[in-house]
């Protein structure tokens, strides 16, 4: 008797070591999300427990259940985290921290921004930088040599145009980099060269940009922990509480290990390897698990199939409109394709393909109805941007489940490049939001940053209205591809995370997944275009702990 009394208070007092569940309730809120049947749902409370996953969503008059901890959320609208479907994290870092030429309006103004530049920072020994676009400045050329040496000639000047599809060179540059009028053009890359010679002007477009890269100084890991640093205050000050980083280098994921490590990793991670050789390096014999509480995983590679509209490197059915000359350069013959999708699919990976001309886009089409065949079962095939398609193959995406992992701000910026690349007689199936989701595919929306600012808001403004900042073009440019504002959400939301894997972690308020939301100051489906583009992001949430 006295041995079944001690263990009795044994088991009393192990029973008290353990620590109570606490669970948290937010009331008074204008709560929205979309739901488990892809509907949207509004409610007014939402209970998270300590694990940081909601246990339960409150609708008006609903009773509410006794917790530990209370937040009055003062009527304020609740909305669940934005996910970036497609962003490059450590160039949203870096990009803040070196040289950014993306808010120059004119080839004149970026060269007083380099200038002030490098005499600002007379210690650095490469001036790097990027964000220059020469069709934003109307300057209907490639920028020149001559005209970078003019303000920095003293030491090596490196810069990555906007899209990252082509970088600027200054002479000093060129001879560290050995490159010379004797160098060949490599596969999948062109070096613009001066009027009438071999002699190279200064700008060097996709595979060709490796030449000079080769030679950039590597950031050291503490250059790279600061940009990941930057990287997450930008993305959480903007409401993005998860990204899909499209190329992760195995540099780049130590460096998220890093701050997962010590606590620091704030957003939440999809990781795409850079190559299979990368892929397998990291991850081994198939994707990894969630790490660090659902924060971070390598499930999957990128891809490359063709350049930029802006440097003319996508790759076309036809040749472009402003350079019959050309019909971009392809980055992967089809059987380099297909080979490097199945290896990644026989071992469980998702592919990415970066496919932004008709041509692309139809190669990539061929190939994941080909390896659908071979591989079956949830593959969630992703085509990255996606934006000039044959229409008479937009009905391909949704056969298989295609996910168009698309950018809306995009559409804005490269109208009028486009329609000059294209001509008006090819615009169908240019930025084909509505056309994909009618076919059945799926979209999921996203930045492309730091090509474009990681502002979702702005994307969800555009995606409803396919007008600019400005409300330009007045009626929208190519309107019948505009989408529904609960297309829209589902995009930036519960489908980004579907098109990662992480449905059922993240991406909706609904009960078992992570209390992931954003306090607004409006409702983006009750605001207008130019309301939705101002929205203030009052608080950030992630995991259930306060971000911002």
């Amino acid at each position: 008797m006295i041995r079944t009394a001690f263990r009795a208070v044994a088991a009393l007092a192990a029973f008290a070591s353990v620590p109570a569940m606490a669970d948290t309730l937010v009331d008074n809120v204008d709560g929205v999300t979309i739901g488990e049947d892809g509907e949207v749902v509004r409610f007014t409370g939402l209970v998270f427990d300590d694990d940081g996953k909601v246990v339960q969503i409150l609708q008006r008059g609903e009773e509410r259940p006794q917790t530990d901890y209370g937040i009055d959320g003062r009527g304020r609208v609740m909305l669940p985290g934005m996910i970036d479907a497609h962003v490059h994290v450590m160039g949203i870092g870096f990009g803040a921290l070196l040289l950014d030429l993306s808010d120059t309006n004119s080839l004149e103004e970026a060269l007083a921004k380099i200038k002030a530049f490098a005499e600002e920072n007379p210690g650095r020994p490469w001036i790097l930088g990027r964000g220059w676009n020469q069709e934003k400045w109307g300057l209907g050329r490639f920028p020149t040599v001559e005209e970078l040496d003019a303000v920095v000639s003293d030491r090596p000047v490196w810069l990555q145009r906007v899209d990252g599809h082509a970088a600027w060179a200054n002479t000093m540059a060129m001879e560290r980099a050995g490159v010379t009028a004797a160098n060949a053009d490599p596969s999948g890359g062109r070096i613009i060269r001066k009027p009438g010679s071999r002699e190279p002007a200064g700008v060097f477009v996709d595979a060709a940009e490796e030449l000079v890269a080769k030679v950039v100084p590597a950031p050291r890991p503490e250059d790279r922990d600061a940009a990941l640093a930057k990287a997450q205050e930008i993305l959480l000050d903007n409401g993005i509480t998860a990204v899909a980083d499209m190329g992760t280098s195995i540099e780049d994921w130590q460096t998220f290990r890093r701050a997962g490590d010590a606590g620091k990793l704030g957003i939440r991670i999809m990781s795409y390897a850079t190559d299979a050789d990368t892929m397998d390096l990291i991850a081994g014999p198939g994707p990894t698990p969630w790490l660090y509480d659902d924060k971070l995983r390598m499930g999957g590679i990128k891809l490359y199939l063709d350049g930029a509209l802006g440097s003319r490197g996508a790759t076309l059915k036809e040749p472009y409109s402003d350079e019959p000359q050309t019909r971009g350069l392809p980055l992967l013959t089809p059987a380099q394709l297909r080979n490097i999708m199945s290896r990644a699919a026989m071992d469980g990976f998702q592919t990415a393909i970066h496919a932004i001309g008709d041509a692309a886009n139809s190669d990539v089409l061929r190939a994941i109805e080909e390896l659908s065949e071979t591989y079956e079962g949830d593959r969630r095939w992703r085509i990255e941007h996606a934006q000039v398609v044959d229409p008479a193959e937009l009905e391909e995406f949704g056969e298989h489940g295609v996910i168009a992992s698309m950018q809306p701000l995009h559409q804005t910026s490269d109208r009028l490049m486009a329609e000059a690349r294209l001509g008006p007689d090819r615009l169908d199936g240019a930025y084909a939001w509505r056309s994909v989701l009618k076919v059945g595919g799926i979209l999921a929306f996203g930045s492309d940053a730091p090509v474009e600012p990681a502002d979702a808001f702005a994307g969800f403004a555009v995606a409803i209205s396919r007008t600019d900042a400005d409300g330009q073009p007045f009626g929208g440019w190519l309107p019948d591809e505009t989408v529904s504002r609960e297309a829209a959400l589902k995009a930036f939301t519960a489908d980004a995370a579907f098109a990662g894997f992480a449905d059922g972690k993240f991406g909706r308020l609904i009960p078992g997944e992570q209390a992931d939301f954003l306090f607004v100051d409006r409702d983006p489906l009750l605001a207008s275009p130019s309301d939705i583009r101002s929205t203030q992001i009052l608080e950030v949430w992630v995991g259930g702990k306060r971000m911002r």
